[in-house]
């Protein structure tokens, strides 16, 4: 990840003479208008959204608009104004659509509004929280307009806005400042609506196919279910040391060891590690969990429900990211590690990828730092993250993870050290992981023991052995199946974000200075 440079990174941009003269400027008109009463009411109530006005009205002629009468009730942001002496014009937006969908325009003249509310107008700022009343027209151009009968001021903004064209112009600023950034720019908007319905997506998915929604703790004692490096916190009343949550799986399959066979989890996760435009410390996944099915049902599952979300939130499958095709409505791709090594990187030979020491010297060479436990199939997959991975552009299911990676997940009954593992990449990212579930409470333990090992070993990102899991499998869990979606980097894809940080209303950032 480029690092951007210090002001950018560490510092908003300052605030030039001229804002403060308009801050100034501003807050002594709240102090006027504090002594003639009060400031902030909280007893308007809109009635009616711009959006559902255009829909409804937007087509009818002048003259039909004008004998229907159509009174209304409106609120919103005031982002334009022209004074025009008798005669005013402004436009204030809502939140019920794009931005201009979002917006209707309010007409204040002396005659249909009074000296007084003209006066009133002259007086309010850009970015000043509006509520009117009047009748619906449409003006010469034929623009659906307000025509105003009362205008109250109902939130005095005290900073300007950016540039009512161009908004934000710094993006550090956006993710900063994104209630502005909200304001301004309708393309935020649309991703975070886009977000919220592929999500609502997902949900109806899973709950169309009978799974339970649950919730399971954020707070762990014993970090789980993920290879990563915990936050850690304290429990003061219980003093004892905490974790927050890596991932949700642990709890997740002991639900399915008490008797629901499908459950599902819109989760909020906790890493403790880099930053870069695919990481951000805090994100959100889906994991679900069936019993009675293996990886292969998971794949063609998954694939159905990413295809769903996107047409749901997008309108189509059929996408473009960063000005290429993505065709997520046809079949998704499979590979082992070794396929994909031999596609994107054929100069390899046979002989070449299962020798270790080879792969140990080749993976080094390409900066990357395997530990030094790694076996064979973790060095093919470290080749592969090297050659393959960032190739991988339309939707592969990489199959058949090795053991010594897969800690969690069940081993291939007739190809040893393999197990029934797949993740799923599209542009070159890891977008879900998904395994048949490893239900054997021995095999389990000796996993977590390997796991200790190499954490004693001084890899801070191994599992610890957690004893209530492997005691909870000792009850027995059906064979099962379960897999985790990125959600933040499937909504990058959806709005074609090149930056978790663009789908992530308040991302994490450095300190201001």
């Amino acid at each position: 990840m480029t690092t951007p440079n210090k002001h950018s990174a560490n510092q908003s941009a300052p605030i030039t003479t001229d804002e403060n003269s308009i801050i100034a400027e501003r807050r002594a008109k709240l102090a006027s208008i504090r002594q003639a009463g009060v400031a902030f009411p909280n007893d308007f109530r809109p009635q009616h959204k711009a959006a559902d006005l255009r829909a409804q009205f937007g087509d009818l002629a002048r003259e039909a608009l004008d004998e229907k009468n159509i009174k209304v009730v409106v609120a919103g942001r005031m982002m334009l104004k022209r004074l025009m002496g008798k005669v005013n014009f402004a436009t204030i937006q809502d939140a019920s659509g794009s931005k201009m969908d979002g917006r209707i325009q309010i007409f204040v003249s002396q005659g249909d509004s009074g000296d007084a509310i003209c006066e009133a107008l002259r007086q309010y700022d850009l970015g000043d929280i509006l509520g009117a009343e009047g009748t619906l027209f449409k003006t010469k151009t034929g623009e659906l307009s307000v025509r105003v009968t009362n205008l109250r001021l109902l939130t005095k903004s005290l900073r300007p806005l950016p540039d009512k064209f161009h908004g934000l112009s710094d993006q550090e600023t956006k993710y900063r400042q994104r209630y502005v950034d909200l304001i301004t720019s309708e393309e935020t908007r649309r991703s975070f609506k886009a977000r919220t319905a592929a999500i609502s997506s997902i949900r109806r998915f899973m709950e169309d196919h009978a799974f339970l929604e649950v919730e399971t703790p954020m707070l762990h004692v014993i970090p789980g279910g993920a290879a990563a490096k915990p936050f850690i916190t304290h429990h003061n009343a219980l003093d004892m040391q905490m974790f927050m949550r890596i991932a949700p799986e642990l709890y997740l399959k002991r639900l399915l060891v008490g008797g629901f066979d499908r459950v599902f989890e819109v989760n909020r996760n906790f890493r403790n590690e880099g930053v870069s435009p695919r990481h951000n410390p805090e994100f959100t996944m889906m994991e679900f969990y069936a019993a009675y099915v293996d990886y292969l049902w998971l794949m063609d599952f998954t694939e159905a429900l990413i295809r769903q979300a996107a047409i749901d939130a997008h309108g189509t499958a059929n996408l473009t990211y960063q000005g290429r095709e993505l065709d997520l409505s046809k079949p998704f791709a499979r590979m082992t590690i070794v396929e994909a090594i031999n596609k994107y990187a054929p100069h390899y030979t046979a002989e070449q990828l299962n020798d270790a020491t080879f792969l140990r010297n080749e993976v080094k060479r390409f900066g990357a730092q395997p530990h030094a436990t790694a076996g064979l199939g973790a060095l093919q997959l470290a080749l592969f993250e090297e050659t393959a991975e960032a190739q991988l552009w339309d939707p592969t299911y990489i199959i058949d993870y090795p053991v010594e990676v897969s800690p969690l997940a069940r081993a291939s009954d007739t190809r040893p050290g393999i197990t029934e593992r797949f993740e799923l990449f599209i542009v070159g990212r890891e977008i879900a992981n998904g395994f048949s579930e490893l239900n054997d409470a021995e095999d389990q333990a000796a996993r977590f023991m390997s796991q200790v090992e190499a954490k004693n070993a001084g890899d801070e990102e191994a599992m610890y052995y957690d004893a209530d899991y492997i005691r909870a499998l000792e009850y027995g869990m059906p064979p099962a199946g379960g897999c985790g979606i990125g959600i933040d980097r499937l909504i990058m894809l959806l709005t074609d974000s090149p930056n978790i940080r663009d789908v992530i209303l308040f991302p994490h950032l450095r300190r201001e200075e």
